[in-house]
């Protein structure tokens, strides 16, 4: 706990609970109450990497506007980094996390501030952080809060008290379950709280957990939807079209019937958020996660959508359809549009009822799929690639070549996401289909070989990957020719996959070739050629040629720095892997520098837990501590000591 925030957070907090709990409501009662003591506090909708991203150049935009506005993604989440690096006393919110992982990248590497997650996640979170699970309210809080929603400043009598913690109780003392009554009770006066309970008809659930939880949310809806559709059908249309977008800052614009007017959608909304079914602000309306999971869920008794549901989907898939058309003037949609939309495209896409194909919308999800991917974010591609393969497969066929690569990239997104019990089922069954319909050399065939030939080496089965190499290899030469890119990816792939299983005089030879070939077709400076070089420096250093390895991997760190930047992800790896060769060969006085200068910049870059992270610090721990051995033994006149296990490299 720090000195300055009064049971407030350490440098990282998080508060977990069920959703509805009241997590958000909580951080945001902190930032405004301590608002005076930050200098800054940024919320950021944390529910996948990508949207951390997206809400980290809102802060660029919001800061230096005229600069955001040309800069690209990339460029603008950098700037935001930067400042947060080097300005002191912000609070960032990261609400709603779903993977606490995604985090690492900031809360490593940004110590000037404070960082405060919500999530309904309760395990995953580094040991370091402090923790706050939420549960449901006691009775006389609950009671109170009802209380407090209802009658506004006016005391409640002897007997509306009873009915409220009657009611309460009924709810299970759920925060959000009493919010949303609270807010109906309020909108009507005329309905006592007895009268309310009467009308939900059946009885509630008294727990508050998993689907118990959502039953007693439902419950309470449908009393507000009665009341809504008869005070504002647009409201209840608007609700039903924000039910299957993500449930951040969606613009009003995207929830507008075309034959609607603005004037009639404020209002409309307005009618919402004063039912509590929707939080309205400047930039948009959000809804609760809780409140889209009863809204698509099935509700007739053959388990198909309601019209009312498919409608509101159908306002929804068309009005991000028309977001995505090309602005006046333009002849592409802008960056900008892609990125505020794709947020409300992946959630379509987890959404889409079964049997249900739209051409234009597989199309949008497949250029979002692929900006993703560019961004880093293939793992956040799942659920694109999922609707896609749906779609493709109604519509084409299951054999079409069009649906056997958004096979292929599907397996890729699993793969990427370390879903190796998805991906390789799926890659096996995708080059099945493309022998069968293309032929076993058609170039789509053979990378969808070398595909799964690198699944397996990814789960540790070499026995079965490394003669798929070996067979993608051949073939490739056979087709492509002996210096196609494609095929100097194989003998790259081959070569590491014995390397991996220790036989060099194998592994070391290839690799000599594939690097002289990639100099030749790529040039001496492209990222292939430097992979190359640099494995062809551990193979050297894995046989104990220190002569070869070293010179090597200075080479490859010289040019890497000059090619690629001196913070990039392949620079760092050639550092630390030079860093080992140093000490391999016990230059103590090399090793240990640039193994604390990788470490600094990993931390800076990937985040204080991220595995390369862990294992700069590993290595570096090592290194000094065989140079605290070797002084030990200088200063006994010893010449013996015991050997500690060798660092970690990486390529």
């Amino acid at each position: 706990m720090t000195s300055r925030h009064e049971g407030a957070i350490t440098q990282s907090g998080t508060v977990h609970g069920l959703g509805g709990i009241g997590k958000s409501t909580l951080a945001l009662h902190y930032a405004h109450r301590h608002r005076g003591d930050y200098t800054l506090i940024w919320w950021i909708n944390a529910a996948s990497s990508d949207e951390i991203e997206t809400s980290l150049t809102g802060l660029t935009h919001t800061l230096v506007p005229g600069w955001a506005t040309a800069a690209d993604r990339g460029a603008q989440v950098a700037w935001a980094m930067q400042w947060l690096a080097w300005n002191p006393g912000w609070l960032l919110v990261y609400d709603n996390v779903e993977d606490p992982y995604d985090l690492a990248p900031y809360t490593g590497a940004l110590h000037q501030g404070h960082h405060l997650a919500t999530s309904r996640r309760t395990t995953g979170w580094p040991d370091n952080v402090p923790t706050l699970t939420l549960g449901n309210l006691a009775p006389d809080d609950a009671t109170i809060l009802l209380c407090r929603l209802v009658f506004k400043n006016t005391a409640p009598t002897p007997r509306q008290q009873a009915d409220a913690r009657a009611l309460t109780a009924d709810l299970g003392h759920f925060p959000l379950a009493i919010r949303q009554a609270g807010a109906y009770l309020a909108q009507n006066r005329g309905v006592s709280l007895d009268a309310y309970r009467r009308r939900l008809s059946t009885k509630l659930s008294k727990s508050a957990h998993g689907v118990d939880a959502e039953r007693t949310i439902a419950r309470i809806w449908n009393v507000t939807f009665h009341t809504l559709e008869e005070e504002s059908s647009l409201a209840v249309e608007v609700l039903h079209t924000a039910a299957w977008l993500a449930p951040d800052d969606i613009p009003h614009t995207l929830l507008t019937p075309s034959s609607a007017e603005p004037d009639d959608i404020a209002e409309a909304i307005g009618t919402l958020a004063a039912y509590s079914m929707v939080t309205d602000t400047d930039s948009g309306l959000s809804i609760h996660r809780m409140v889209q999971t009863v809204l698509r869920t099935t509700q007739d008794t053959i388990g198909t959508h309601s019209e009312r549901q498919l409608q509101g989907r159908d306002r929804a898939e068309l009005n991000v359809l028309r977001h995505l058309t090309p602005l006046p003037g333009q002849d592409s949609t802008t960056n900008n549009q892609w990125d505020s939309l794709t947020p409300h495209l992946v959630t379509l896409a987890a959404t889409t009822p079964p049997g249900r194909h739209n051409t234009l919308l597989a199309d949008a999800y497949a250029t979002a799929a692929t900006r993703l991917h560019q961004q880093g974010h293939t793992a956040r591609t799942i659920p694109l690639f999922e609707a896609i393969l749906a779609e493709r497969e109604q519509v084409l066929g299951g054999a079409h070549p069009h649906t056997l690569t958004n096979r292929n990239n599907l397996a890729a997104a699993f793969l990427s996401a370390g879903d190796l019990e998805r991906a390789i089922p799926l890659y096996e069954a995708t080059l099945a289909q493309r022998e069968q319909v293309l032929g076993d050399t058609h170039p789509h065939t053979l990378i969808s070989r070398n595909n799964l030939a690198g699944a397996y080496e990814s789960a540790g089965d070499l026995e079965r990957a490394i003669p798929l190499y070996e067979a993608t290899l051949a073939q490739r030469e056979q087709v492509l020719g002996d210096t196609h890119p494609d095929t100097l990816t194989s003998r790259h792939n081959l070569a590491y996959a014995y390397q991996t299983a220790g036989d060099l005089k194998r592994a070391i030879p290839l690799h000599q070739t594939a690097l002289a070939q990639r100099e030749q077709v790529l040039g001496d400076t492209h990222p292939h050629t430097l992979s190359s070089r640099n494995n062809l420096a551990g193979a050297y250093l894995a046989g104990g040629d220190l002569e070869r390895a070293i010179p090597l991997y200075e080479a490859t760190l010289t040019q890497s720095e000059q090619a690629l930047g001196d913070t990039h992800l392949y620079t760092l790896s050639s550092r630390n892997n030079l860093a080992g060769a140093y000490l391999a060969g016990g230059d103590l006085e090399r090793a240990i520098p640039l193994y604390e200068a990788t470490l600094a910049q990993r931390e800076q870059v990937l985040g204080d837990t991220h595995p390369d992270t862990l294992t700069s610090r590993n290595d570096l721990a090592y290194a000094r501590k065989v140079a605290e051995a070797a002084q030990q033994r200088s200063t006994a006149g010893s010449t013996t000591a015991a050997d500690p296990q060798q660092p970690s490299t990486a390529d």
